[in-house]
C-alpha cells in the first residue's frame, strides 16, 4: 500500500486497490516500508510465489539509492532472479523505472546529483532486466503528469490519490497490452483523498522531513561531498544474463 493518499477517515491506500478494481482482481500485496531489492528476493518472492499470482507489479530499488553500500552488480542480479521465477510461474511481470526525485523533493544541488546519479544507476538496472527478460515496464519519467504538484502527497515522496490514479493507469495500459483484460478502465477523477495545501507541506517538511532525509540520507550525504569534489561521476554499463525461458 503506498502511504500517499490518506483516507479522511483514517488509514491509507496506495495504487493495488485501483489497479485491482480495474483488473476485477483480488490484490496480494508482500510490500512493507523501507524494503531493499534483496528483501524482494529473499522475503517477498516466496510469499509472492505462494499465491500465485496472474500478474504482479514490481516497484523496487529506491531504498537501496540511500544507502552506502548501494550495488547496481548485486541489484541487476536479485532483480532478474524475481522476474525470472515470476515469469516461470506463469505471472506477468511489470516493472517501472523512476523519475528524478529530486525536482520533486527539491533537493539541495549536491545532493540532489548524487541522488540523480545513483536513481540513473537503479534505471539502468532495470533497463538491463527489461532486456534481459522482455519484462514491460512503466518509464514515471515520461508519465505524464510525474512532476506536477497535484500528482504528489504532503511528503512529495509519495503520489496522492490523483498521482496512484494515473500510476495505476499506466501500468493497467501495460497489462492490458500483454493480454490482461481491463474491464474496469481507471478513472482519474478524485474522490474521497485528503488534499494537501502548501502550508501543510512546509509543516511536513520541518517536522518530518528534514530528520527522514537526514536518518535515510546518511548514508548519501558523504558520497554527495564527493560528488562536489569530482567533475564527473563514474560511469559503466550493466548487463543481465538473459533469462531462461519460462
Amino acid at each position: 500500500m503506498g502511504v500517499g493518499d490518506p483516507l479522511p477517515g483514517g488509514g491509507w491506500r496506495g495504487v493495488g486497490p485501483f489497479l485491482g478494481a480495474a483488473l476485477g482482481a483480488r490484490v496480494h500485496n508482500v510490500s512493507f516500508t523501507g524494503a531493499r531489492l534483496a528483501c524482494v528476493r529473499e522475503r517477498q518472492l516466496p510469499e509472492a510465489l505462494r499465491a500465485r499470482p496472474d500478474a504482479a507489479i514490481v516497484i523496487a530499488g529506491m531504498n537501496d539509492t540511500l544507502r552506502s553500500d548501494f550495488d547496481p552488480d548485486k541489484m541487476c542480479a536479485d532483480l532478474t532472479h524475481v522476474v525470472t521465477a515470476l515469469n516461470q510461474a506463469g505471472s506477468v511481470v511489470v516493472l517501472v523505472r523512476y523519475h528524478d526525485h529530486g525536482r520533486v523533493f527539491r533537493l539541495p544541488g549536491s545532493l540532489r546529483r548524487a541522488l540523480r546519479f545513483r536513481i540513473d544507476r537503479l534505471n539502468e538496472v532495470i533497463d538491463a532486466v527489461v532486456a534481459a527478460t522482455g519484462a514491460p515496464c512503466l518509464d514515471l519519467d515520461r508519465l505524464p503528469g510525474a512532476y506536477e504538484p497535484p500528482t504528489w502527497s504532503v511528503d512529495r515522496l509519495h503520489p496522492s490519490e490523483y498521482g496512484h490514479r494515473i500510476l495505476a493507469d499506466g501500468l493497467a495500459g501495460l497489462l492490458a497490452d500483454a493480454g490482461c483484460e481491463i474491464p474496469r478502465p481507471v478513472s482519474l477523477v478524485c474522490e474521497g483523498g485528503l488534499r494537501a495545501g502548501p502550508l501543510a507541506h512546509v509543516a511536513w517538511l520541518i517536522v518530518k522531513g528534514i530528520p527522514w532525509l537526514w536518518r535515510r540520507g546518511r548514508d548519501l550525504v558523504p558520497y554527495a561531498i564527493g560528488i562536489m569534489l569530482r567533475s564527473t561521476p563514474p560511469s559503466g554499463t550493466l548487463s543481465a544474463e538473459p533469462a531462461p525461458r519460462p
